[in-house]
């Protein structure tokens, strides 16, 4: 990106004053070597999300921001229904409510190395992983209709987890108000077989070891020392989250002009808040909210069979589970006076400060725990929500490393038993049934996380909290 495009705030922030339809100003949010190395479609898209109805404050782009549908992919926006707000799919994205759940195991390395390449075999065999994956677990309707309302709500009372790990998810693991019949036949098929599985793409499970502790009074309050064994799991929503997000965005760009909408991009396609439609998806999207969270709820569940084969004497409980492609109700303070918006974050995280009652009792006093996912040859982050954070970006921080490649370009590069070789020869094991997408997952690929992560802690997103390197990652 071409920095004279703008306006320099301070060291980790960048400005767009409003110009053409711009509603409100783009911040960005990022180092200047991380700005230069965003492609021009971010700005293009972080200044069409300016021009939206009803949007508040300002369009923002996290440090690892990288071009997406629409809204680029590490994209804040919130609106006010009062003013016109809308609801946009492609500021949701189409893995609705993709996210990350570590937990921890009260290991460390020494327990852990003797049996790593039993782990690594257990874990694979028993969470299913790759492109259209099965799970044991198939869905009639009504159980079907009952895990889009319950979340892992649901999925705790059908014997998949405790009821204490509900106490570490966002929303308590469910979102209120889903409207499951909202959700097409054709997005319930694709999940009917799909629950606990991983999916392809950039979702895992991986083994870390806790390397460096940066807060040792937050690190003391979320249970983290330096040697700790830890899991963490990314996924989402599977098919039905994609088919939900592709259906609503065509009607979406059927029914804009219909309320007088002009969208700079197509990709943008929205509706009023409080219209039939945006009604109809925010009941289908928080349904597939939902399902995610039942997911990694269902994962868990699984990882914690897998351990039991090989470490039963592993304790398996949640540090946190956070989703990082959303919109919700929250209450932020505009020009003074708190208003109720919707607050959509693509690519991004929830990332509420110390004092926040939507944050569980136990972190209250050091906010809220952010889980940044890295690449499966890279670290991993545990963050913590700032009250900075809270008047910068709504609460949010970013959710990764962030794509500097695309797909296509990474298979031109990396073939996946190289990359495999390479991660084994630094005693990183690589469990999956695609070496097709190993390399479009290649750590190269990805921008460096050490440094978005560092943006983020510089620019009060959120704060360092400690390192977490891969030791075993099982991949999609």
């Amino acid at each position: 990106m071409d920095t004279s495009q703008l306006k320099r705030q301070s060291e980790f922030e960048w400005r767009v004053e409003p110009f053409g339809k711009m509603r409100v100003p783009a911040v960005f949010y990022a180092s200047e070597e991380l700005v230069r190395d965003m492609d021009q479609k971010v700005y293009e898209q972080a200044t069409n999300v300016a021009a939206l109805p009803g949007i508040q404050k300002a369009s923002y782009a996290m440090p690892d921001a990288h071009w997406g549908y629409g809204f680029p992919i590490g994209g804040v926006a919130a609106f006010d229904p009062r003013e016109g707000g809308v609801i946009s799919a492609g500021g949701v994205g189409f893995d609705i409510s993709c996210g990350v759940r570590a937990m921890h195991t009260g290991l460390v390395l020494d327990d852990v190395q003797p049996v790593k390449k039993e782990l690594a075999e257990a874990l694979y065999h028993t969470v299913p992983a790759g492109v259209g994956s099965r799970g044991k677990l198939r869905l009639n309707a009504s159980e079907m209709d009952a895990m889009l309302s319950g979340g892992a709500q649901w999925a705790v009372s059908r014997g998949y987890g405790f009821k204490a790990d509900l106490e570490r998810i966002e929303e308590r693991g469910a979102m209120a108000d889903a409207r499951p019949e909202e959700v097409s036949d054709q997005a319930k098929k694709r999940q009917r077989d799909e629950m606990g599985t991983l999916g392809s793409g950039n979702h895992y499970l991986e083994i870390q070891q806790v390397v460096r502790v940066f807060d040792r009074e937050t690190g003391e309050a979320f249970g983290l020392r330096e040697g700790d064994i830890l899991i963490s799991i990314h996924c989402g929503s599977r098919g039905l989250g994609h088919q939900i997000g592709t259906e609503f965005l065509k009607s979406m760009v059927v029914t804009a002009s219909q309320h007088g909408i002009h969208l700079p991009d197509r990709e943008l396609a929205c509706a009023p808040i409080e219209s039939e439609i945006g009604q109809s998806y925010l009941g289908a999207m928080r349904g597939a909210m939902n399902c995610a969270m039942a997911n990694r709820q269902i994962i868990t569940h699984l990882t914690r069979e897998a351990f039991a084969q090989v470490l039963p004497r592993a304790e398996l409980s949640l540090l946190y589970d956070v989703s990082h492609n959303t919109c919700k109700i929250e209450t932020h303070e505009i020009d003074g006076k708190p208003k109720k918006l919707f607050v959509h974050r693509k690519g991004a995280t929830r990332a509420f400060g110390p004092g926040s009652p939507d944050v569980p009792e136990a972190f209250r006093h050091v906010g809220q725990p952010v889980l940044i996912g890295g690449t499966m040859g890279t670290a991993s982050y545990v963050l913590a929500g700032t009250r900075e954070s809270m008047g910068l970006a709504f609460g949010s921080a970013v959710h990764g490393a962030g794509r500097s490649m695309s797909r296509h370009h990474a298979l031109k590069q990396w073939k996946g038993r190289q990359v495999i070789d390479e991660l084994a020869s630094r005693g990183i094991l690589i469990r999956s049934p695609s070496q097709r997408g190993v390399a479009e997952e290649a750590p190269g690929a990805y921008k460096d996380v050490s440094a978005v992560v560092d943006a983020a802690d510089r620019a009060g997103l959120a704060r360092k909290v400690a390192r977490l390197e891969p030791l075993v990652c099982v991949k999609g």
